[in-house]
């Protein structure tokens, strides 16, 4: 007999996965792919989405022959600003631009001007202004300098979206995609911003993450899933299995800090604090902060390993010592490595720092995680609410291992629970698990299948 499973690929920047997931959210099968870039018409990297379209239709055409598992549904995760422009016969247009590509400065500028300002206009859209990364200005980027590509569009999709739509043909767009620093949402009233519509630019109407399509392929009906983004599917498992309040901290090269519930309006000095809002699949907003946790954290250690002469993973063999972190704290300050910077988007600065007053690796690491701990613990504050109520800290990814962080996070929030947790693929589980109900025929499956990642 035939295991009954859900397909969801996972497309990230430098990974693209697939893993099938049964009926009890176990995963059963997984592959990777990595596909070199290519170049778009301005000659800048960017994902080959040719080679991502034939590897998906390719996948899901095998799985559906597949003598050991039955297709019912597939989903897809992508990461978030990027967009894919269709022509009046359903057909794409260019390349999938990237991200980190180059916007002039004043198209942004002439939107901020009509709409409050910049200030005003980012605090509204809950988009710290990031260029193309806020994949709202692509288009209007797209608009002024490639009008006569521009002149072709007849609908826009996010990425997650346009890869449902090649089995589906559902031009449609949903929250987690629109509400991830985009500058299309107006977060005050819960609509598309209204510049949109002062630009003549049309986008679908979202719909729920639940929603999926049938779709005939080699005579069996596989239902689609509508794609969504990245972060706010790695937030569904906790959603779905922890009833009280609390805030997870997702760590590895960046640390990034979601509340989702916190209600409270976004402001001007938030923003300029690398805080920002997503929209949840149960279209709230998430109020997020980050930290360059792993990328400072990686540097520093580079230096200590040279210094101490020591092997690259010896750091792992550290164990917490409190009586350590005391002293470094007494004797050397509470600063050797860093200092602020001044730049939001790197939060702070490496200092030229003196290895000679460690007297060992071990109190020299102390002090490095102590230093990055206590910016952790900035960046977390950002987004507890004013009326504090989170009763639950729970810290996933690469540092929820590094017992040092957790110690000097627990120390710092007295009264709440600090938990280290350890969910692999959280991203594709959530989009996964958005669509089970219809996977599996009206099954409403028990969320409590969770439950063993935090309890």
């Amino acid at each position: 007999m035939k295991q009954k499973v859900i397909a969801i690929f996972d497309i990230g920047k430098t990974n693209k996965k697939l893993l099938l997931f049964n009926e009890q959210f176990e995963i059963v099968h997984e592959e990777e792919k990595k596909f070199a870039e290519t170049e778009d018409d301005d000659g800048f990297p960017c994902d080959d989405i040719a080679k991502i379209e034939n590897w998906l239709k390719d996948s899901i055409y095998g799985l559906s022959k597949s003598n050991e598992y039955e297709l019912m549904a597939v989903n897809f995760s992508t990461y978030g600003a990027s967009l894919v422009y269709l022509d009046k016969k359903g057909q794409r247009i260019g390349p999938l631009y990237n991200y980190l590509k180059d916007i002039p400065e004043d198209l942004p500028a002439q939107i901020y001007e009509l709409h409050g300002g910049k200030d005003e206009f980012c605090r509204k859209t809950a988009s710290p202004a990031m260029g193309m990364l806020n994949s709202g200005m692509q288009i209007f980027w797209l608009k002024r300098t490639k009008p006569h590509v521009y002149r072709e569009v007849k609908n826009i999709l996010h990425f997650p979206q346009y890869l449902s739509y090649l089995f589906t043909g559902k031009i449609i767009s949903e929250y987690t995609s629109i509400g991830c620093h985009t500058a299309m949402w107006d977060f005050d009233n819960m609509q598309y911003h209204s510049w949109l519509a002062r630009e003549s630019i049309m986008l679908p109407a979202p719909v729920s993450n639940s929603v999926a399509y049938p779709v005939k392929i080699n005579g069996q009906t596989i239902k689609f899933g509508t794609g969504i983004h990245d972060s706010s599917a790695s937030l569904v498992p906790s959603l779905a299995a922890v009833a009280e309040p609390y805030i997870l901290g997702s760590t590895g090269t960046w640390c990034i800090f979601m509340n989702p519930f916190n209600d409270e309006p976004l402001t001007h000095d938030e923003l300029k604090n690398d805080t920002l809002c997503y929209l949840s699949t149960q279209q709230k907003q998430v109020k997020s902060s980050r930290f360059f946790l792993g990328h400072f954290h990686d540097i520093c250690l580079e230096k200590l390993n040279s210094f101490f002469q020591i092997e690259a993973d010896a750091y792992k063999k550290v164990c917490l010592n409190p009586k350590t972190l005391k002293e470094n704290e007494l004797f050397h300050g509470t600063r050797n490595f860093f200092f602020p910077s001044g730049f939001p988007e790197a939060n702070y600065r490496i200092k030229d720092f003196d290895l000679n007053v460690f007297p060992s690796f071990e109190h020299a690491y102390h002090q490095l995680m102590n230093e990055l701990g206590n910016f952790a613990f900035e960046a977390l504050e950002r987004v507890v609410p004013k009326k504090d109520n989170i009763s639950k800290l729970f810290v996933s990814g690469g540092f929820s291992r590094n017992e040092i962080l957790i110690h000097i996070l627990s120390e710092k929030l007295p009264g709440k629970t600090v938990s280290s947790i350890e969910i692999k693929n959280a991203t594709a589980l959530g989009a996964a698990f958005v669509i089970r109900e219809t996977a599996f025929h009206g099954k409403d499956l028990d969320s409590t299948v969770f439950n063993k990642f935090f309890i």
